[in-house]
């Protein structure tokens, strides 16, 4: 007995030296909003303060006299992700991207909301911003939830939707997630997170939600989401967003509401937001057409940027035209 007590007081002392020697290694420090703002805008980038206090980071890009396309980006990503888009559509549509609340350069509000009936007041902020009575909208994963909901409050303001693997369905019990999105989804992970961010962390959830991680998810990327989700104020933000998530009520029982010509997107290989969930988004918009991409993952507008972008124009040359 005695020899197992003396065994269990080594080795815990072996786990608290152990603690002790990898905690500087664990423990990420907030950035400065200066600096992470330097380095990530471009000279496409402005930062405006909308009527609600939040001071967004916007980009209008492609054509101005083109119909204007909003995207919106997903949790933890940011206007970063549309760059592919903006290369192959910007010929045609006037495309206006930013950084939702608590996210990318935009990062904690004043009215420290973030849930998705923020964000779409505050995608109407955008809208109301550059003076658009009609939009269209893409929006990946909660991205597209928050397109939803934009087209659920605002009805006549929509003129298409474009959801890519999209966030608003009633998710099933049974379901489980993917790198950090297992660790926000319990109140210890998200207390830890304040504190322990390490970048090995946003790589795996990275290699974790695409199809092929070894050609699509690079040290650069990596180092943006990790960079931004340490701006201070961002991680309090996440924090608290993800501890709302598991108290409100999904979009699901509501889109049979939703009117607009809708777009399905979605990448069979998405281990984020099964493909099942697209195919009930598809039976529940009425006027809705889903394509489901073999080679691709949860981030099918940016790992097959050509083949998404070439089907979200035909999509609205023909809708717009009606």
């Amino acid at each position: 007995m005695i020899r197992i007590f003396k065994n269990l007081l080594i080795g815990l002392f072996a786990v608290i030296v152990l603690a002790l020697v990898a905690s500087p290694f664990l423990i990420s420090s907030d950035l400065l909003r200066h600096d992470v703002i330097a380095k990530y805008r471009n000279d496409a980038s402005f930062i405006y303060e909308l009527p609600s206090g939040a001071r967004a980071h916007i980009r209008d890009e492609g054509n101005k006299q083109g119909p204007p396309l909003l995207l919106i980006h997903g949790s933890n990503a940011s206007l970063h992700t549309w760059e592919p888009w903006v290369r192959t559509l910007s010929e045609h549509y006037r495309l206006i991207s930013f950084d939702l609340p608590g996210h990318g350069l935009t990062g904690a509000t004043p009215e420290d909301d973030y849930s998705v009936d923020a964000m779409a007041n505050f995608t109407r902020e955008i809208a109301d911003l550059f003076q658009l009575d009609k939009v269209s909208l893409a929006g990946n994963s909660m991205g597209g939830a928050v397109a939803l909901k934009f087209a659920l409050d605002n009805p006549k303001r929509v003129a298409a939707l474009i959801p890519v693997s999209s966030g608003g369905m009633a998710v099933d019990a049974d379901e489980t997630s993917v790198g950090a999105f297992n660790l926000v989804g319990s109140p210890a992970g998200r207390m830890m997170m304040r504190y322990i961010t390490p970048r090995f962390i946003i790589a795996s959830t990275l290699r974790g939600v695409v199809a092929d991680p070894d050609n699509f998810v690079t040290y650069e990327m990596i180092d943006r989401y990790w960079e931004m989700l340490r701006m201070t104020g961002s991680r309090d933000a996440t924090i608290q967003r993800f501890a709302g998530y598991q108290t409100r009520a999904p979009l699901e029982p509501h889109l049979g509401k939703i009117k607009a010509p809708t777009l399905l997107l979605w990448g069979q290989q998405d281990q984020l937001i099964k493909v099942k969930y697209g195919l009930r988004m598809n039976e529940a918009i009425s006027r809705s057409l889903l394509i489901i991409y073999p080679q691709a993952g949860h981030l099918a507008h940016e790992e097959i940027p050509q083949k998404t972008a070439d089907d979200a124009h035909k999509f609205l040359q023909i809708v717009l035209a009606e």
